[in-house]
């Protein structure tokens, strides 16, 4: 199996099936930060009727070129308002507050000035002024949030307006995390050598997987034996619907997971993509399980999880959002490395209208360094056929920011 290109390899990923979409229902409140299983559909008109948007008093627009016009009395907020304007008449009404029969404007409390029972027009309003017209916010019938949206704050403030209580939500995909390598150390276990190194790969996957909707199953770090990696892998696919491992794809002599992962059972999608960084990446399926084999590289790793797992945990939640991708200037030259698609780390902001990247404390190196992904990182997005571009040239890059 040869080297596929990136695009090849996401149309692949892309075909992949999740099967059936597993849903539960959890209290409002419970589920910010999910992913709806339905669509929201606005059940009433909002308002329902006319309404006030500020304190003043309900009057007939034609009337305020008389200057003068009698108070009847109050409505406030929440109350069953009976009465009915009629010329030369008005009723105070508070926001929030229906707006009485007959009235179709509502002039505020700052432009008149109340005489006894009357009111004098200092300063008249438009026909309409600070009326809510029916259906103002929503109609009836309209679909207000599509299913796979992941629920923010005004997600469930939409949603309490409307009276639910409960919410259909994609259950969590659980995705297994496992890094393997004899020189990897676990956070707190002593050093014995200058060659052993801590294992930030699966705490850091697990964080991006987390951010994403998933749940996590640690399952820590295995050596570099095969019977080992084999049982490590088993419980993995028996307790998750994804499993990531990192290490052991390349060609070297300890590299077990590239030969485990199919004398698993498991039917191999693709292996190895032209990409910078990761491309030994493997990707497979096991019944309605994945597994990917990242490279251990930390920077590698984090990039291959970014591209591929996080699309799978999104079909697993409906939703069809992967990240956020975004047209940015360049602020100074930019050198491609290779003739792969490169996925190279910068930095992102927005100014003046327009996101600019630039190189500013990125070091240029191996696949190791994870500091470039620090601060307001960014992923300049190049194909095989781009070639270095100068400064106020345009790129492509992947936000990171949220996914």
């Amino acid at each position: 199996m040869g080297f596929l290109s990136y695009e090849k390899s996401i149309e692949l990923l892309n075909a992949l099936d999740a099967g059936v979409l597993r849903q539960e229902n959890v209290f409002l409140n419970d589920a910010l930060g999910r992913y709806l299983a339905k669509d929201i559909v606005a059940d009433e008109n909002s308002p329902s009727q006319p309404t006030s948007a500020m304190d003043g008093y309900a009057v007939l627009h034609s009337d305020l070129a008389s200057g003068r016009i009698t108070i009847m009395g109050d409505n406030p907020a929440g109350s069953d308002e009976t009465r009915s304007v009629s010329s030369g008449t008005c009723i105070k009404t508070f926001t929030g507050a229906g707006m009485p029969a007959g009235a179709d404007t509502l002039i505020q409390i700052e432009n008149v000035t109340v005489e006894g029972d009357t009111i004098i027009i200092n300063e008249p309003v438009p026909f309409g002024n600070s009326v809510r017209p029916i259906g103002e916010s929503y109609s009836e019938g309209e679909v207000l949030i599509k299913k796979g949206t992941k629920i923010g704050f005004a997600e469930i403030g939409v949603m309490a307006g409307l009276n639910i209580a409960v919410v259909s939500v994609m259950l969590k995909p659980r995705v297994a995390t496992l890094s393997t390598g004899s020189e990897i150390l676990e956070i707190g276990q002593a050093q014995e050598n200058s060659s052993q190194i801590r294992s930030s790969n699966h705490h850091t996957i697990a964080a991006i997987a987390n951010m994403a909707g998933a749940e996590v199953v640690q399952m820590g770090v295995v050596k570099d034996d095969r019977a080992t990696i084999t049982a490590a892998f088993e419980n993995a696919l028996a307790s998750a619907d994804i499993v990531v491992s990192t290490g052991g794809v390349s060609v070297g002599d300890y590299d077990f997971v590239k030969d485990i992962i199919p004398a698993l059972g498991a039917e191999v999608i693709f292996k190895g993509v032209k990409i910078k960084p990761g491309q030994h990446i493997l990707v497979a399926q096991k019944g309605d399980k994945f597994i990917l084999g990242l490279p251990g590289f930390a920077y590698s790793s984090t990039v291959t999880f970014l591209l591929y797992v996080i699309p799978l945990i999104k079909k697993f939640l409906g939703s069809e959002k992967v990240f956020e991708v975004v047209e940015a200037t360049l602020a100074e030259p930019f050198n491609k490395r290779s003739k792969k698609s490169e996925f190279t780390a910068c930095n992102l902001a927005f100014r003046e209208g327009k996101y600019v990247v630039d190189f500013d404390g990125k070091k240029v190196g191996t696949s190791a360094i994870l500091t470039n992904m620090l601060g307001d990182a960014a992923l300049i997005v190049s194909s095989e056929e781009d070639g270095p571009k100068e400064a106020g040239e345009r790129v492509t890059v992947i936000k990171l920011d949220r996914f």
